[in-house]
């Protein structure tokens, strides 16, 4: 059984001299074999095992053209057109119907996840904010968010107290007021942090479906940066854009929530798209001793 599904799986490669180890495809594509202590070489002994074919594997493979879509590219030219020509009515057509289900690879329920999370906001007076304050705020208030356009509140959580800290872009010196959090088990969640980590090829059906997740596989990490890229605050109104409709659509096809890494810290966050899901704990007083900053050139 193994043998077979690791054979379906290497079908959607081709053997080609100019191209590289099939371990090292595996461990890209799919993350397989990406235990750090285990080389190209241990890589190949252990498949060739496996596929009873020790030379097979010391071949260079590359993957197969003929799964190659465009749905990446097609996704570039929507979230340009939301951007900066049709908010509402956008004349780029993406497969809606690939996309829910490629969404269904990735989905989590919140069983499987941390029972505690954390919101902060910088503190404005010397007592702690009230619970309702440190909640999503009311639709009036609501301003653009990674997840949300302004007037449609999300409650945005971190996975650690760091992360909540981080994401709300402090000073060095500032009071801040930090909220613990809890989510029942029930939810279910988009998860955009690691989508090869999360889509196994060997629960597909065969080799066509194998080759179209792999091709789809950009795809999924090009919406998971559409969350964590860093964006200007002045220009948040219409570059959040492209993630606003991609929430917009994974609540619409009845997520609770979804999942996506930090871009300023080594934690990740949690857009829960009604605040009542969660449910407010201890809040306490935090300051923020140091605020670093990394830099690099420009590029032209």
């Amino acid at each position: 059984m193994l043998e077979d599904k690791f054979a379906s799986l290497l079908n959607t490669y081709e053997q080609n001299e100019n191209g590289t180890s099939i371990i090292e495809l595996l461990k890209k594509d799919w993350c397989l074999f990406s235990h750090p202590q285990m080389t190209i070489a241990q890589g190949q002994m252990l498949l060739g095992d496996v596929l009873d074919d020790g030379q097979l594997v010391r071949q260079n493979f590359m993957a197969s053209e003929q799964y190659l879509s465009n749905r990446l590219g097609k996704w570039e030219e929507l979230r340009k057109e939301l951007m900066h020509k049709n908010r509402f009515f956008p004349e780029t057509e993406v497969d809606l119907e690939r996309l829910e289900e490629l969404l269904s690879h990735i989905s989590v329920g919140s069983i499987d996840l941390q029972t505690e999370w954390y919101r902060a906001r910088t503190k404005v007076r010397d007592e702690l904010f009230l619970q309702e304050e440190m909640s999503a705020p009311p639709s009036h208030l609501a301003s653009h968010g990674r997840a949300n356009p302004a007037g449609i509140p999300y409650l945005y959580l971190g996975s650690e107290v760091e992360t909540a800290i981080s994401e709300i872009r402090p000073h060095t010196g500032d009071q801040v007021c930090v909220a613990t959090f809890s989510i029942p088990n029930n939810l279910t969640l988009v998860d955009l942090r690691a989508p090869r980590r999360s889509v196994s090829p060997f629960i597909l059906e065969d080799e066509k479906d194998i080759g179209k997740m792999r091709s789809d596989l950009v795809f999924l990490e090009r919406l998971g940066h559409e969350l964590t890229r860093p964006v200007r605050q002045m220009a948040a109104a219409f570059d959040y854009t492209p993630s606003q409709y991609l929430c917009e659509f994974i609540k619409k096809s009845r997520y609770d929530g979804v999942l996506y890494s930090s871009s300023v810290s080594s934690g990740y966050n949690l857009a829960l798209f009604e605040k009542a899901k969660a449910r407010i704990g201890q809040m306490s007083h935090r300051k923020v001793n140091k605020v670093t900053v990394e830099i690099s050139a420009e590029e032209n």
